[in-house]
């Protein structure tokens, strides 16, 4: 299992700026904020030497071997019995060891991402997967063999046992993955060397960069208060923190362009022994969408960037007094934007209250992770940077990752989250094989939380400077959150297609990334020597290619099915939480229909494209007033 870093990545991904250097901001600051909670893993395990765990551990390899001895290579003869026989058994023996097992690495993976640079925390992670990993060889033949049966038993089977139709959905998408399997022997050697493998790099990619240091000032920083500075109200700042990270990302090159190449051609040699036409089809696969549903999104959202982002980058430019904005300046605070400190407790009511004015039992979710610490919410040395909320397993409850600093986005990031883990309390009852939803419907629930939130607080903003300032955020978060990721799936589009050739260089890949930025950003943004090394640190490269996408189909998605929620009469809530629910059950064209939405149509990625312009269109109006 790999902690994915949720939110958008990149340099937009920073939350806050620190305060001042007046006497002891680091001080200052954390009391503004008030006591931030620290997360209770005790709900997994004890401890990482607690004897749960270690009986965990043993109980979890006996019972893959049991599993293995008990249905390997009959399953076909079992569920060609009246009333299936006992195949079902075997799948509610399969899930409940696919929720041991999670629950374990789990447990691993958050320890792990609370501080990576702890020798004993790294240790505990590389061995749990290990033993995990060695584990699950035993389960390999179970899919394989699964997709071996014939289409005709298993449909008979399903539709005589109620307790195996249940696991309709899940068999059914099972079989979608059956045209690029490979024979068993294969798929666990593939299943062994990840560990080693793709594993290791990821590894590797996450243990530097958390090591990594800037220096500003003369001050040692780690990354994610560094990237902060790139907010700040004060120019020379923005630019020093800039300097900084650029510095180091070049004294790295080396290594990350090795992870880079080397991944990339891990990924070329499992998509060619697996048959993948394209190189991004193995994501498209895993998130349910069709490749010409993705084309159709980048497609508009390329189209649209001199509406929405070369447009609004030209208007802040002006706003700020430059003729350009140096890519420092990109994320720069307006001058209406408030530097107050957003307390802990305040953040809390906001998020809560928002949720609470669209229904009740949401806030009622989200208020949980509070009450019974499952945020982890300081930034420390060694904690992982950006945000992510982990489900977990549905036997336990899902933890939410921040990195709290008292900014209005820091706000939104809460409000995004939790998204995530109302979403993922909802969809835990469909059980461990049918919770897990493909990351194009993932972001539904966070996109549609921060979007609740952001109007609650605009509808109470009645300054009309603070009011631009916050309209301003918000197309700038909807454009990093669109836009930009599109032109990081471009990116990594013509990296993955470069490297079949050979490896690339450092240079190469730089002078991708800026051609890249040129044309997502447009004319009115400036890129210093040094902004070509950006790219090295974006985690979702590493760990999931093609990842980058699924936030623009979610803000877009949420953007249509918000403008439904606003014109619907009653029992748009229960449609809301029915699609929640679900969980991986439905396709996206089955969630939506209930909202009269259709993600293979155009005009549906140009709905949800309108209304970043519709936001535009204010502030130009507000320009011009």
């Amino acid at each position: 299992m790999t902690l994915e870093t949720d939110r958008y990545t990149g340099e937009d991904a920073v939350r806050a700026a620190p305060a001042k250097d007046t006497g002891n901001p680091a001080k200052a600051d954390q009391t503004a904020l008030g006591t931030l909670p620290v997360w209770n893993l005790g709900d997994l395990y004890p401890s990482a030497d607690s004897s749960e765990l270690k009986a965990d551990l043993v109980r979890a390899n006996a019972l893959a071997v049991a599993f293995e001895d008990r249905w390997k290579d009959k399953l076909a003869a079992e569920a060609g019995k009246p009333n299936g026989g006992d195949f079902v058994q075997s799948i509610t023996e399969f899930e409940a060891l696919e929720e041991l097992i999670g629950k374990i690495v789990s447990f691993a993976g958050l320890v792990y991402a609370g501080d990576t640079s702890d020798p004993k925390h790294a240790k505990l992670y590389g061995d749990i997967q290990q033993k995990m990993t060695d584990a699950s060889t035993h389960l390999i033949f179970y899919s394989l063999q699964l997709n071996r049966i014939d289409d005709a038993i298993l449909d008979k089977a399903m539709n005589d046992n109620p307790a195996i139709g249940h696991y309709r959905p899940w068999l059914t998408d099972l079989r979608k993955d059956k045209p690029y399997q490979l024979e068993d022997r294969l798929e666990q050697l593939f299943h062994e060397k990840s560990i080693t493998g793709r594993g290791a790099w990821n590894r590797l990619f996450d243990e530097t960069m958390t090591a990594l240091r800037f220096t500003v000032n003369g001050e040692e920083m780690a990354l994610e208060p560094t990237l902060n500075l790139l907010q700040d109200a004060d120019p020379a700042l923005r630019k020093a923190g800039f300097e900084a990270l650029a510095a180091t990302f070049k004294d790295n090159l080396r290594t990350f362009t090795l992870i880079t190449n080397t991944l990339a051609k891990d990924k070329e040699i499992s998509d060619r022994w697996r048959g993948f036409e394209d190189i991004a089809d193995s994501r498209h696969l895993a998130n349910r969408v069709e490749r010409e549903v993705v084309d159709a999104l980048a497609a508009a959202v390329q189209a649209a960037y001199p509406k929405l982002s070369h447009r609004y980058y030209a208007m802040k430019a002006k706003w700020l007094g430059l003729e350009f904005l140096n890519n420092w300046d990109r994320n720069a605070p307006l001058p209406e934007t408030p530097q107050a400190v957003i307390s802990w407790n305040d953040a809390r009511e906001t998020v809560l209250s928002a949720y609470s004015g669209f229904a009740p039992e949401m806030a009622d979710i989200a208020r949980r992770f509070f009450d019974r610490n499952w945020i982890d919410a300081p930034t420390r040395p060694g904690k992982s940077p950006g945000a992510f909320a982990h489900p977990t397993v549905p036997s336990a409850h899902p933890y939410v990752l921040l990195n709290y600093m008292g900014k209005p986005r820091d706000v939104m990031t809460l409000a995004h989250e939790l998204g995530h883990g109302v979403h993922q309390v909802l969809a835990g009852g469909q059980g461990a094989l049918m919770a897990s939803t493909p990351l194009t419907l993932a972001e539904t629930a966070s996109v549609f939380g921060e979007m609740l939130t952001f109007r609650s607080l605009l509808e109470q903003t009645r300054d009309k400077r603070e009011r631009k300032a916050m309209l301003a955020q918000k197309a700038e978060d909807m454009i990093n959150t669109v836009a930009r990721q599109i032109a990081f799936y471009q990116f990594e589009r013509r990296v993955h297609t470069e490297r079949m050739e050979g490896e690339l260089t450092s240079d190469r890949i730089g002078e991708i990334w800026l051609d890249v930025q040129k044309e997502s950003l447009g004319p009115a943004v400036h890129f210093a020597p040094g902004y070509e090394t950006f790219w090295t640190y974006i985690p979702h490269f590493i760990h999931s290619p093609f990842y980058v996408y699924a936030y623009a189909f979610g803000d877009c998605l949420v953007n249509s099915l918000y403008a439904v929620y606003q014109n619907a009469e009653a029992g748009f809530q229960q449609k809301y939480f029915d699609m929640l629910k679900a969980g991986g059950t439905k396709h996206h064209s089955e969630l939506l229909a209930p909202f009269g939405l259709d993600a293979t149509d155009p005009a549906f990625w140009q709905k949800g494209l309108s209304v970043i312009e519709g936001i535009i269109d204010e502030l130009e109006a507000m320009d011009a007033d």
